[in-house]
């Protein structure tokens, strides 16, 4: 769980922020209205993920709780109560992601956003394509201040290879880069990632100093989400980095809702039909196997029954963690239905198959779920099907079939049809 750190006199200002940020983010939040308390959190604590600062303190008037957080790395925020001009330029002589005025409410929701961005930058990866290796220095400095993962290439080639080989847990979700560059410039580069990527996977942000009015208008046409014009200030970079990622994630969140189940997160039935019919014909063009196995809470009626729908929500997300935490990233799991589990695995031996499903089947035993003052026991069933078939509906009917006759037999079990 990551830590946000909030520093205000006011009680009733670090009341309200904890309370906006709770409401949204699982986070833990630190409290702390003196310099001193603040201090102490930021030298005891591993790490603080986020901090928001009140600039000024009553043991501590000139932003020196700022001053001591960004010399720690902590990404910070300065928290305000008014701006004339010499507040402005003492603010943005530090190092800090943004400010805010507190008395604003509005200001309140921005702070949770920056907050929310800021937590989520420390999954991100952006590559940064330019010839100057002073500019590559400069952004490298803001995107790294701003908990953001960066790797550099020097012209669009080079870019290209790293994209091309990039591993699938760090993809680049984007691509900063200059537009005027030796061996591929960044109208080149912009084509060749929009014939890989679509622009809601891999935005696309160019950066250039050419006064030619057209330029932003050519990138956007070819493929480009975002165009900024050099020079530019860090705080319009970071804003523009930062809505960039915001719209990616928005992308995001519509695609899941589309193809995830609201309680587990696991895929819907719809989707595990649309990729799972894909895989069953590229393994059945390779003439190899596959499983498909239907997993069923015994009983889960008589849950419901017992403890309430709540409880067999519980219940439902509990058996998913299960199937979740013993399947590779690369196998296939759908909420089927109410207590309904349906899993695809391609690429598999029959041996390894029976290995991986007793597994979590055995997960189960002596496992209890613990819900407010209950303790709730509850057992599986799966049905397999095991080889390959005409298409992946019939594998499905077999799998069930196999449920229903390890339902007969007395629950608890799992039951394979090889083919």
């Amino acid at each position: 769980m990551k830590t946000v750190l909030l520093v205000d006199e006011n009680h009733l200002v670090l009341d309200l922020l904890e309370n906006k940020i709770k409401k949204v983010l699982d986070v833990r939040v630190l409290k702390a209205r003196t310099y001193k308390e603040a201090a102490n959190y930021i030298s005891e604590e591993e790490i603080i993920h986020i901090a928001i600062l009140d600039l000024n303190l009553q043991d501590a008037k000139d932003g020196q709780i700022v001053d001591y957080a960004i010399s720690e790395d902590i990404p910070s925020v300065i928290l305000t109560d008014m701006m004339d001009e010499k507040l402005q330029k003492i603010i943005l002589q530090k190092d800090i992601i943004d400010y805010v005025f507190k008395t604003d409410l509005n200001s309140m929701e921005y702070t949770v956003n920056i907050v929310n961005r800021t937590l989520n930058n420390y999954d991100v990866n952006i590559l940064v394509v330019d010839d100057s290796r002073f500019q590559l220095s400069v952004i490298k400095k803001i995107l790294t201040k701003m908990k953001i993962n960066v790797t550099t290439a020097h012209n669009g080639e080079e870019a290209l290879d790293i994209i091309k080989n990039q591993k699938e847990e760090h993809n680049f979700s984007l691509v900063l880069t200059d537009y005027e560059m030796p061996v591929m410039n960044g109208l080149e580069l912009t084509v060749n990632i929009r014939g890989m990527y679509k622009k809601d996977q891999l935005s696309i942000l160019v950066m250039s100093a050419n006064e030619d009015l057209d330029t932003a208008t050519k990138f956007i046409k070819i493929g480009a989400n975002d165009f900024i014009s050099k020079p530019f200030t860090q705080t319009e970079f970071i804003t523009r980095v930062n809505s960039n990622l915001d719209l990616l994630d928005l992308f995001e969140k519509t695609k899941d809702l589309a193809t995830k189940d609201y309680l587990t997160c696991s895929y819907n039935r719809r989707f595990f039909f649309d990729s799972g019919e894909s895989i069953a014909n590229k393994v059945k063009r390779k003439k190899g196997c596959m499983a498909v196995a239907i997993v069923d809470i015994d009983d889960f009626q008589d849950i419901n029954d017992q403890y309430g729908y709540d409880i067999g929500d519980c219940v439902i997300q509990d058996v998913s963690r299960i199937i979740n935490n013993n399947l590779r990233s690369s196998d296939l799991v759908s909420r089927f239905k109410d207590d309904e589990f349906a899993i695809l695995l391609e690429d598999i031996s029959i041996e390894n198959t029976k290995t991986l499903f007793n597994k979590i089947k055995t997960s189960l035993v002596g496992h209890t779920l613990k819900v407010a003052d209950l303790v709730i026991t509850f057992h599986i069933s799966i049905g397999i099907f095991y080889g390959q078939d005409e298409n992946l509906d019939i594998m499905i009917k077999k799998a069930k079939l196999s449920l229903e006759n390890a339902k007969k037999n007395g629950k608890k079990q799992i039951l394979i049809n090889e083919h």
